[in-house]
């Protein structure tokens, strides 16, 4: 049934995954949900929730992820850093939790799944150090966009982008990060339309100031 709701899911968001990818993304659900009992990894408590709102919420942001090394910060159970990567076997992905029990399964499942372009890291974002910064930084609903922003500001590489995973049009966090005068952007605001999942998604693009990106 997964499989196939699966499938399904991916055509209504105009992907094309092979057999392989799908067969780990459902690997993937399995392990949230064995470690989830233990880890608290996610709130949803009805499995059949999992594929919409976790693997095709995630997914619904690969259309606007372009080439270079990503950071998702936040990641928690995974989301959307390993359903990414494992769509993106060419993309290198970051996953950066503070909570060292969800570092646990990160780790855990970037072995069980074999995902050599996936790192977990435990760690405060705003100690992460990296040369040259990372061309794009993801979250979902890690922060409100400011904090968002401001956490990782030292990360972005020069022309890098941020995606910001969010729910209903966040019209009130947009003022805030204007007035926040942390020397961005919002570049476009995209709607995101995610099978079987209730309720507004939307993707928040915002770049350096001046910065030339395509949204």
């Amino acid at each position: 049934m997964s499989a196939a709701r699966l499938t399904a899911g991916l055509a209504a968001l105009g992907l094309d995954l092979d057999a392989a990818a799908q067969e780990k993304l459902l690997a993937y659900q399995a392990l949230l949900l064995k470690w989830n009992r233990t880890y608290n990894l996610t709130a949803l408590r009805d499995p059949a929730k999992v594929l919409p709102y976790h693997l095709l919420d995630s997914l619904a942001l690969l259309p606007f992820v372009g080439d270079g090394d990503l950071l998702d910060v936040g990641s928690g159970g995974g989301m959307p850093g390993i359903p990414v990567a494992i769509a993106r076997p060419d993309l290198a992905v970051t996953l950066v939790d503070s909570n060292s029990k969800k570092v646990a399964f990160l780790t855990q499942a970037v072995i069980e799944l074999g995902l050599p372009n996936v790192t977990a890291r435990c760690a405060r974002v705003e100690e992460l150090e990296r040369p040259g910064g990372y061309p794009q930084i993801t979250s979902r609903a890690f922060a409100e966009l400011a904090d968002f922003i401001a956490l990782t500001r030292k990360l972005i590489a020069p022309g890098g982008r941020w995606l910001a995973m969010k729910g209903v049009y966040p019209a009130e966090e947009i003022e805030r990060l204007d007035a926040a005068r942390l020397g961005v952007e919002v570049a476009a605001v995209h709607p995101l339309a995610v099978p079987e999942v209730e309720g507004e998604r939307h993707v928040v693009i915002v770049v350096p100031e001046g910065a030339a990106a395509s949204a």
